[in-house]
């Protein structure tokens, strides 16, 4: 792999300054760490790891993202490891349904903990009265004594809380305990409500401390970089991570992007020059590649800033050359492919054998068509 260095187009250096790297050089780097430039072969567990989880609010976004970076990748190799307990379902970065292995289940959502406890201000007032730690330590009795789903937990808790709204009492309580989703709820070709327990009491292992915000910040580089501090706490959903990157300053190299804004990364780091190909890829809505930054003009061009949603519609991404280019869907028996400006011939060959191959993989005993057509109502 060809690395940039001071003297390319990559990353100029200007003087008395940090090297800046251009979008396209960002780019490259990202697409390097997610694994989206060349399919690994890493195993479904070990991508998770390394991408420090994937967004989880559906079923089958993370099977897309893993069919989009994996060689050889099927449904059961991410399936399996849900019903073995060796990856969770849970509410960890932004405060929204991540996959996680059970390591990082553990450490990465006590280090989140206090936004989660922050958002009791959006229910305070059905919470009159209650005793939040009490409600924290009811909730917790309840799911270890038998999965519950969310209706079945605000029933039990508004019989002993019954002037709270109900609502408030099922989301608020800040102490409530990690709580994962229980399989067959998150695998492949199942359905099931989502019913919830404790993550300590699904994998049989006490609470663990807190993930190192230095490590974490490490993790995020190796995942995520080149990346500023605004990019680090837009991924996690935390503040005041200045300090910490400060702290790692010594041991960080940094860069300026095309805006003046400080980047950090690791020494080591893949920094791939500006030109290496990026073939298509189809990735689900939500992905993390377009939802980890403050600034998300590594990916998403400025003409295509807010084209991947629609009122309350979302749609999948779909990578050309590296950047936000079109939007897919199946819609009945066909992978529908919208780009969002004219492809080239070749594009749209390589796009459409992506299409296939995705669609290989994923849903090998049915048959799909693939064609271009409008995705966006």
């Amino acid at each position: 792999m060809k690395r940039t260095s001071t003297t390319t187009k990559a990353a100029r250096t200007m003087s008395g300054t940090d090297p800046v790297l251009t979008t396209r050089a960002l780019n490259r780097a990202t697409l390097e760490r997610q694994l989206l430039l060349r399919r690994s072969p890493l195993t479904a567990p070990e991508a998770v790891a390394h991408l420090v989880g994937l967004q989880a609010q559906e079923v089958k976004p993370p099977y897309y993202a893993l069919a989009a970076r994996l060689d050889g990748f099927t449904p059961d190799a991410l399936a399996a490891p849900l019903g073995d307990r060796s990856l969770v379902r849970m509410v960890t970065m932004r405060s929204t349904i991540h996959l996680h292995t059970a390591d990082d289940g553990l450490t990465l959502r006590p280090l989140v903990q206090p936004a989660r406890e922050r958002e009791i201000t959006y229910f305070r007032k059905g919470l009159v009265g209650v005793d939040l730690d009490r409600l924290a330590v009811l909730a917790r009795e309840l799911v270890e004594e038998a999965p519950r789903t969310m209706k079945q937990l605000r029933e039990a808790l508004s019989a002993v809380c019954p002037d709270a709204a109900p609502q408030s009492l099922a989301e608020a309580p800040p102490g409530r305990p990690p709580l994962v989703h229980n399989p067959p709820r998150g695998q492949w070709g199942r359905s099931a409500q989502v019913s919830l327990t404790t993550l300590e009491h699904w994998l049989g292992r006490p609470a663990e401390p807190a993930a190192s915000a230095d490590d974490t910040v490490r993790r995020y580089l190796a995942a995520f970089g080149p990346a500023s501090v605004k990019d680090m706490q837009t991924w996690a959903g935390l503040t005041r991570m200045r300090a910490v990157f400060e702290r790692l300053r010594p041991e960080l190299v940094t860069f300026r992007d095309e805006n003046g804004v400080e980047l950090f990364d690791l020494p080591d780091a893949p920094r791939p020059d500006p030109d290496t190909p990026a073939p298509p890829r189809l990735l689900p809505e939500f992905d993390n590649l377009l939802l980890s930054h403050a600034d998300r003009g590594r990916v998403i061009p400025p003409a295509n800033r807010g084209r991947t949603w629609q009122a309350n519609t979302f749609y999948c991404p779909l990578l050309v050359d590296g950047f936000l280019a079109g939007v897919w869907r199946l819609i009945g028996g066909a992978l529908v492919i919208e780009p969002f400006s004219g492809l080239g011939r070749a594009e749209r060959a390589e796009v459409t054998e992506e299409a296939e191959r995705v669609l290989g993989v994923l849903y090998p005993q049915e048959s799909y068509d693939v064609r271009f057509g409008t995705v966006i109502a």
